[in-house]
């Protein structure tokens, strides 16, 4: 009793912590930011303390963007676990109960098998019509019972697919924003990973050409310790839109980790790769970033680019390791650029490394 009680008094105090938060910050008192407080006053999650801690040093409040930001960010994907835990556990809750009224159904077949077996003996010693006739209403009865046995057990097994149905396609869904990343809304290091394993395999056996692009964000560390990590946030996003908006059909866009991007192009050469990669750097620079929550304006972003192409006796891995090669040369190069395999950039930052 005294560790419930306990229990209270430390959810309630985190829950006063939380609402005196929104208190004092004038914000208003839904869902969202409540739970953010409350997490916050929590400590569990270092990073989303971090970032409101930084956010208020520097800017003395939280906007509503900044609050939208920071629960996307930091909270939003945590619950997929849970989800996933919910669903699997309304899948099994879901089979054990066609379990059961199969059982029961079971058992009602073989309580109706016995009633005719012992309908057909006494049906042959019976005489006269008054033998025969409750022979002939206990079978009735017992027909008409594995009837309606039967027409529940069909409309409960109509009923079970159809949940089931959409149980999975929640779980697919689930699966989904599992190899999401969810500040850009691109693949994730997980669906990167699980792409390239399968496009290299596809190209290699098929004979068919495979170029990688990485890039990263130049000077984005800056981004950070001018603007603060929410503004960082907002770069990394302006980057996954621009992947949306200019990458299309088979090819693949994930975030690789922190600031670096990659794209997988099934079926493309060396040249077409590097024009794609171009297009890419143009239309991220093209775009102008401003501060949400002032309205300021930052500048453009730029990126530097590295590419290569998927030889005969390459693996996953070579191939990733040339093109962050190419990519490091892009960056000592002057950065905002565009370096290959066979661009002398490449071939003298290789000349150092044996060096």
């Amino acid at each position: 009793m005294v560790k419930v009680l306990d229990e209270h008094e430390r959810t309630m105090a985190f829950a006063e912590v939380a609402l005196g938060q929104i208190r004092s910050l004038r914000q208003t008192a839904i869902p969202r930011n409540y739970e953010i407080w409350y997490v916050y006053a929590t400590g569990y999650n270092a990073p989303l303390n971090k970032i409101i801690n930084e956010t208020l040093a520097r800017n003395g409040k939280l906007t509503e963007a900044d609050l939208e930001q920071i629960y996307d960010t930091y909270l939003s994907h945590i619950k997929t676990t849970d989800r996933i835990d919910k669903v699997g556990a309304r899948v099994i809750g879901e089979i054990d109960e066609v379990l059961k009224l199969l059982t029961d159904a079971l058992g009602m077949s073989e309580s109706y098998e016995a009633c005719l077996d012992g309908a057909t003996q006494k049906l042959s010693t019976a005489r006269t019509a008054a033998q025969v006739k409750p022979i002939v209403e206990m079978l009735l009865k017992s027909t008409r019972e594995m009837r309606e046995t039967n027409m529940a057990l069909e409309q409960r097994l109509t009923l079970s697919r159809g949940e089931i149905s959409n149980l999975q396609q929640s779980l697919e869904a689930i699966r989904a924003e599992s190899l999401t990343d969810p500040l850009t809304g691109l693949g994730n290091r997980k669906y990167f990973d699980r792409m390239i394993e399968t496009e290299v395999q596809n190209a290699l056996a098929n004979n068919q050409p495979l170029s990688l692009l990485m890039f990263d964000i130049d000077h984005f560390k800056s981004f950070n310790d001018s603007y603060g990590h929410l503004t960082g946030d907002q770069v990394l996003r302006l980057v996954g839109l621009s992947l949306k908006q200019t990458i299309k059909g088979q090819d693949i866009t994930a975030r690789y980790g922190g600031e670096e991007f990659a794209v997988v192009l099934p079926n493309t050469a060396l040249r077409q790769a590097l024009t794609v990669a171009d297009h890419i750097r143009r239309a991220i620079m093209a775009k102008e970033l401003k501060k949400k929550s002032t309205g300021e304006i930052l500048g453009r972003v730029t990126i530097s680019v590295g590419v290569s192409m998927l030889k005969p006796d390459d693996d996953t891995d070579s191939l990733i390791e040339r093109a962050d090669a190419c990519l490091y040369a892009a960056k000592r190069a002057g950065r905002n650029r565009v370096v290959c395999e066979v661009d002398p950039e490449y071939t003298a930052e290789m000349r150092g490394q044996v060096a």
